[in-house]
């Protein structure tokens, strides 16, 4: 389904946050990889998310889920015999999966969407398990991906760093369950360095012991390891929420929106600083945001590696700034659902915006007056790219018509819901 975006000069209103994919898929895999029964609480409901719940399912765990919890019956250490698994297009979720069909006979990860997750590389995931002794089959490092794994000990395992950090989250949750101990060594650089403090967090509070170096290129892995069953809570998701909040910055708004923690992991917390950068009027106190826009935004100059995923709806809040905004160190978003540099911007430009790239970096020449819209734009079935466009829409003199919108489910399938809740003038076709 398509969405119009019509010009929305302003926004009130409160919602509360959605919970974290980010970490309800990082506690949904590690309930499932204990021995025991766990509970997590206001888990996420994303096509990731649910991606997440099917695979751990057809691997042996045993899930009841109500309103508010989902009870996970683990399968241990020992997935069940499954021929296929599909993840759909959640590529945490396949590599977090990756690493443990290590420990299984043979699996196969089928490839459903190949015009998004189908043309994401997973080469370096690869080399490390085939490191480990698996034996892998794939098309040049992408899907299909066929794992045959078996008894893998531990040992020194080489990883390169510098596309994705999901490579090492996915050895992360793998070799604390293998005989030996383990030496993990990053190589290159590594991406998205705050989310590996997520994935440690999640394992600590499974139970979970892992020697890290400060700068995490080094990790120290105790084998023989078990995961215990725990309870867990699911904070407010700030990647998400940052499309919001960048909505609310760019129109005349009186928006809350609750359940966001001072003291997140989330990189993405960074769009509360972001924006008071640019001089929007907000505050964040006893974990809720309140923005009070005016509309009146100035150009910033921010490193997007460590705020991954709020990159875009900031570049979107930029579109309207006075000045020239800078957005550098971000050449992983180009390994995204799309090529979130290339595809974005080019979209962006047919709406009106001033935009500019380089390999990692994008460069936004505000127009405080807004753009012309009144074109149609694809989204590249891009959920980030959905919401990013969508706060443009609102300050665009014609509508934007965004095709195949329905793919923010993956993340935010309430994402329109609460924006006409807000008062944004969107409507579906």
């Amino acid at each position: 389904m398509d969405v119009i975006v019509n010009n929305t000069p302003s926004l009130s209103g409160t919602i509360d946050a959605l919970s974290s994919k980010n970490y309800t898929t990082r506690y949904l895999l590690v309930a499932a990889l204990a021995e025991g029964t766990s509970t997590i609480y206001y888990p996420a409901h994303s096509e990731d998310s649910d991606a997440m719940r099917r695979c751990i399912q057809d691997l042996g765990a045993v899930l009841v889920e109500d309103d508010e919890k989902i009870t996970i019956t683990g399968f241990g250490s020992t997935p069940r015999p499954t021929g296929e698994l599909n993840v759909g297009n959640a590529g945490a979720v396949l590599r977090f999966l990756m690493g443990i069909a290590a420990l299984g006979e043979e699996i196969t990860f089928v490839n459903t969407y190949p015009e998004s997750l189908g043309k994401r590389p997973h080469q370096d995931l690869i080399d490390a398990l085939e490191q480990l002794g698996a034996e892998v089959d794939h098309q040049e490092g992408r899907l299909p991906i066929t794992i045959r794994g078996g008894q893998p000990q531990g040992g020194v395992i080489r990883v390169s760093g510098s596309v994705s950090s999901q490579y090492l989250s996915a050895l992360l949750f793998l070799t604390p369950l293998l005989p030996q101990d383990s030496t993990i060594e990053v190589l290159h650089d590594l991406k998205s360095k705050v989310v590996i403090g997520q994935t440690l967090e999640v394992l600590e509070q499974a139970g979970i012991v892992i020697h890290a170096s400060d700068d995490y290129m080094s990790f120290k892995v105790p084998g023989s390891q078990k995961y215990q069953p725990a309870n867990y809570t699911v904070q407010g998701d700030y990647p998400g929420s940052a499309a919001i909040l960048a909505a609310a910055a760019v129109t005349k708004s009186d928006v809350t929106v609750t359940r966001l923690m001072e003291k997140s992991k989330q990189g993405e917390r960074a769009i509360i600083d972001v924006l008071k950068m640019m001089n929007v009027p907000l505050t964040h106190e006893d974990n809720i945001v309140h923005v009070q826009g005016n509309g009146k935004l100035t150009a910033v100059e921010f490193d997007g590696d460590a705020a991954t995923d709020a990159v875009l709806a900031m570049v979107a809040a930029a579109v309207f700034a006075e000045g020239t905004s800078r957005f550098y160190n971000v050449e992983n978003l180009r390994y995204k659902e799309c090529d979130r540099i290339t595809d974005y911007l080019h979209e962006l430009s047919k709406a009106g915006a001033r935009v500019e790239e380089r390999q990692a970096e994008i460069i936004v020449h505000g127009r405080p007056e807004g753009v012309e819209g009144g074109v149609e734009i694809n989204a590249h079935y891009d959920h980030r790219v959905i919401m990013a466009l969508t706060i443009v829409g609102l300050r665009s003199k014609e509508p934007l018509r965004i095709k195949d919108a329905h793919h923010v489910a993956k993340s935010y399938p309430g994402y329109f819901d609460h924006l006409q809740a807000l008062g944004a003038n969107v409507e579906w076709v």
